[in-house]
């Protein structure tokens, strides 16, 4: 079974009057990397967020938002009297102020440091939308996995859709192969039996047996030709597994092997019939390095 990296899964819920939500999206990734966005105040839990998910998926590049939105009083944010005393009563000492020249707004006193003091115990606020949080994280990964599994059961059959078309032109080439050599060899006894009634010399048959030879070992393909269905009943194999591990690379690098291997068939080849179906294995390798970029 294999698992796209692009996928959305998001989650939320009420607490004690205060709402939570959090999401996460994931696109292409050689390795996992994630960035998390939450408010100045819950920075601190970044890192366990991040560590959450990296948990739950191997690769790609993740973005988890989370916020949370108190709906109650306790909201509100406790203003420190001491020092909006202090500010007014240092503010009040300029002329301007005294003569009426300039204004106070209380608006402006409010967002000076240390009036405005957040609600209640901090670290215990904290703590407690940390296990919100964390549980919400879970949550929106299950849907985000699920939806990673359904793109990988659509990239899955593209997949086998590219081997088939490699399996079938690679036949083609397995029941040409025999018939260049044997070609090779009549083109070649045309030849020579022309230069003989021409020139009237004779060709020694030792001679002709060597050259056929020599031709069908820079031709050989039987060994690219093996390699290749190998490889690709391997690919079939981790399409059709059941182990739930990321094979993304393992199918990108054998991608690669297969490419290696037609490349090196296409060189040794100078069949008009050979060289057209490796054109269409070579296209169905690079449609299957294409759709690899995005298997976990």
């Amino acid at each position: 079974m294999i698992r796209s990296m692009t996928g959305y899964g998001e989650a939320s819920a009420h607490v004690d009057g205060t709402h939570y939500f959090l999401q996460v999206r994931t696109l292409n990734g050689k390795y996992f990397k994630a960035t998390v966005r939450l408010q100045d105040e819950f920075e601190a839990l970044e890192a366990e967020l991040e560590s959450g998910l990296r948990r739950r998926i191997a690769r790609g590049t993740a973005a988890i938002k989370a916020t949370c939105t108190d709906e109650t009083g306790a909201a509100a944010q406790e203003i420190n009297l001491k020092a909006f005393d202090r500010y007014v009563e240092q503010l009040s000492e300029s002329d301007h102020v005294s003569a009426g020249l300039v204004k106070l707004d209380v608006g402006a006193l409010l967002e000076l440091p240390g009036v405005l003091q957040p609600p209640g115990d901090e670290s215990e606020r904290v703590a407690r939308v940390r296990e919100v949080f964390k549980r919400l994280l879970g949550e929106a990964a299950d849907v985000l996995i699920a939806m990673r599994a359904s793109e990988g059961e659509l990239l899955a059959g593209d997949l086998r859709k590219q081997l088939g078309v490699i399996s079938a032109q690679l036949e083609v080439v397995r029941a040409r192969a025999p018939e260049v050599v044997r070609d090779y060899e009549q083109r070649l006894k045309g030849r020579i039996e022309q230069y003989v009634r021409e020139a009237g010399a004779a060709a020694e048959p030792a001679d002709v047996i060597r050259e056929v030879a020599s031709y069908a070992e820079r031709t050989d393909i039987a060994e690219e030709i093996q390699r290749l269905g190998g490889h690709v009943e391997q690919f079939l194999a981790m399409l059709e597994s059941d182990e739930d591990t990321p094979v993304g690379r393992t199918l990108d690098f054998m991608a690669q092997e297969m490419l290696r291997e037609a490349n090196t068939m296409s060189s040794k080849s100078f069949d008009t019939g050979i060289s057209r179906a490796i054109v269409e294995i070579k296209g169905a390798i690079d449609r299957i390095k294409e759709q690899v970029q995005n298997v976990e």
